[in-house]
């Protein structure tokens, strides 16, 4: 697959909760090692077209290829197998499972050890789990569960990582912490989706960004030409 062709090529999305229509034709590109931000005002479809890429959405329409192969049917466990992990708004952190065994019940050996994701790796750029490592998953503050949330996504290998609003709900120094994780997973080479309520955060750490409003892509394009736009503040409201 060449640098410049889309790991994840999705045309034409829909996507429907029962009878109400969600999704309108979105199109959405990510190329191997981008970082790419999804923006919109609250209920305008991010986290549905995340949830329809990933294969959660059972009434979708439209064609989604990741690596070549076509999952526009593909069940999330399929997904999943593909190299793409999901750190979901909410966590989904298990709480009766150690932080240790949390990180390892998914855990795949890194292909390249100097540039994989070990569980010491996980350790050294998360210090905080490393002094809970003992402590049940229930037992950690917010912050820690997403530190958690993320370190168990990086132990899958993934060539794609999608964060859903990565630093919702977050005090100020665990915010500033996840997002040097993030600029971290950037450099490693990961391609990585972003959905934050922190647009400028967003911008400053992506190559692309999307604005969504109710369904639909209205404004697309580098993010650092984004961030002057006279447009963007009207779509998110700021």
């Amino acid at each position: 697959m060449a640098a410049d062709t889309p790991i994840l090529d999705a045309q034409g999305i829909h996507a429907w909760y029962g009878s109400s229509h969600v999704l309108h034709g979105v199109d959405l590109q990510i190329t191997r090692g981008e970082t790419v931000g999804l923006l919109g005002r609250n209920g305008m479809g991010k986290s549905t077209l995340i949830r329809t890429l990933l294969g959660h959405v059972p009434q979708r329409d439209g064609r989604i290829h990741l690596f070549g192969q076509d999952v526009s049917q593909a069940k999330p466990h399929e997904v999943a197998r593909r190299g793409v992990a999901y750190v979901p708004e909410g966590r989904g952190v298990f709480p009766n499972l150690s932080v240790r065994e949390n990180l390892v019940m998914a855990a795949k050996p890194p292909r390249d050890a100097r540039h994989g994701w070990s569980y010491q790796r996980v350790m050294q750029t998360f210090p905080r789990l490393g002094e809970r490592v003992n402590h049940l998953g229930g037992q950690l503050s917010g912050g820690e569960q997403q530190m958690l949330s993320i370190g168990r996504a990086l132990m899958t290998q993934p060539e794609l990582i999608i964060l859903d609003e990565a630093t919702e709900g977050l005090a100020p120094l665990i915010v500033a912490d996840i997002w040097r994780v993030i600029a971290e997973i950037r450099g490693s080479g990961i391609a990585t989706l972003i959905v934050d309520r922190d647009y400028r955060k967003v911008l400053a750490q992506s190559d692309h960004a999307v604005v969504l409003q109710k369904g639909q892509v209205v404004l697309a394009g580098a993010s650092a030409t984004l961030r002057t736009s006279e447009q963007l503040a009207s779509f998110l409201g700021v």
